[in-house]
């Protein structure tokens, strides 16, 4: 399968890239403005690929199709794991806050899909990584308020796009990620330890996009043990 994976220089991404790699029927390519780490996956079989990209998802621009383009004629799957938070009381944030963290989590998912929709087919599935923050009706936390919105409503993309992509058989579900202990989730709350480790996560997230859209298609899921 041709996958691409953003967000992928770190943490649930990076392990995401990880366990895909394992499969010499996977090519990959792994999107993230830091990508020394990446170099160091080793891949799976003498056919297979893996392929980082540096890039700065706050600023899509059509090289970044024509990246993709080299690589790949058709995506299989598609994981917008890249995601911003900023951890600040309400009355702190700014306006510059808010576009970071919408930029980032919503505009960004639009614009790359919006980007690759010639490269996906019947049957591709595109997998948004949102949070409990913006499950509605889940607990929420101080400081968070617009990291959660800005989950919030790309849930509510996943849903339409659903619908969009319906008649030509693109899915798109997205998992609501309770806690996990990455960085993040330090940034968030510094002083607590997820039971889940970025490792169990990806497996899971792997499992997911290749398989649940045979049977789901958007749907938000809950994914947490604990929130957080």
């Amino acid at each position: 399968m041709n996958i691409i994976i953003t967000g992928a220089g770190k943490g649930i991404g990076f392990e995401t890239v990880k366990a895909f790699s394992k499969d010499p029927n996977n090519n990959i390519i792994a999107i993230s403005r830091n990508i020394e780490q990446l170099k160091n996956i080793e891949v799976v079989g003498e056919n297979t690929f893996l392929f980082p990209i540096s890039y700065d998802l706050s600023d899509i621009n059509i090289d970044l199709k024509e990246r993709i383009g080299s690589h790949f004629d058709k995506i299989d799957i598609l994981i917008n794991n890249a995601g911003l938070l900023i951890n600040k009381p309400f009355e702190d944030l700014t306006v510059n806050d808010f576009d970071q963290m919408f930029n980032i989590n919503v505009k960004s998912v639009f614009k790359l899909i919006n980007l690759l929709l010639p490269f996906f087919q019947p049957e591709s599935h595109i997998v948004n990584i949102s949070s409990m923050g913006g499950f509605q009706g889940s607990a929420k936390f101080k400081g968070l308020s617009l990291y959660s919105a800005a989950k919030g409503a790309l849930n509510i993309l996943t849903e339409c796009l659903a619908e969009e992509f319906n008649e030509v058989g693109i899915k798109v579900n997205s998992l609501a990620l309770g806690s996990v202990n990455t960085e993040m989730l330090q940034q968030a709350f510094p002083d607590y330890k997820a039971m889940v480790q970025p490792q169990e996560m990806a497996l899971y997230i792997k499992n997911f996009a290749e398989t649940a859209h045979h049977y789901l298609n958007g749907k938000i899921i809950p994914v947490s043990l604990t929130t957080p």
